[in-house]
């Protein structure tokens, strides 16, 4: 069996807020309540169980693979909210989307200051051919030949 990763909880101040604006956001079903949490199905096999926090939120980064065309329609969705939107992790590029392996992504915060993440080609997905490679790709590693075979 090849494990993969079914669901993740989240943390929140109102859990319904936070699935609400997630499924709103992506475009993806409402939002079921499950017990302590609000559960928002992204993708075929996972979750992301939003709860409620009274604790201090530490705050998650989490990315989504879409495509052109969702891309274009979450966008819209994010200016049409005149929510803050970056090019970059680290918030510096405010106002601007990435073209990194030559696909489009961009940043922005969830109501309890989780930064999320729309991206159309996975990082290092176009190599260093790219005409946009990723900032941080430098190389691929090669594994080393075994010693004694």
């Amino acid at each position: 069996m090849t494990a993969k990763l079914n669901h993740t909880i989240v943390a929140a101040r109102d859990r319904k807020v936070s699935a609400l604006f997630l499924s709103e956001i992506l475009g993806l079903p409402a939002p079921l309540l499950l017990g302590p949490f609000a559960v928002v199905t992204v993708g075929d096999h996972l979750t992301l169980d939003f709860m409620d926090s009274s604790g201090e939120i530490h705050a998650q980064h989490y990315a989504f693979l879409v495509s052109e065309t969702e891309f274009d329609e979450i966008f819209a969705r994010i200016r049409q909210r005149g929510l803050s939107y970056w090019a970059d992790p680290g918030q510096k590029k405010s106002g601007a989307i990435n073209h990194w392996d030559d696909g489009r992504g961009v940043y922005f915060e969830d109501p309890n200051g989780h930064l999320l993440e729309i991206l159309t080609r996975p990082y290092g997905s176009a190599g260093t051919e790219a005409q946009n490679p990723h900032p941080l790709i430098a190389e691929r590693l090669e594994p080393k030949p075994s010693v004694g075979n």
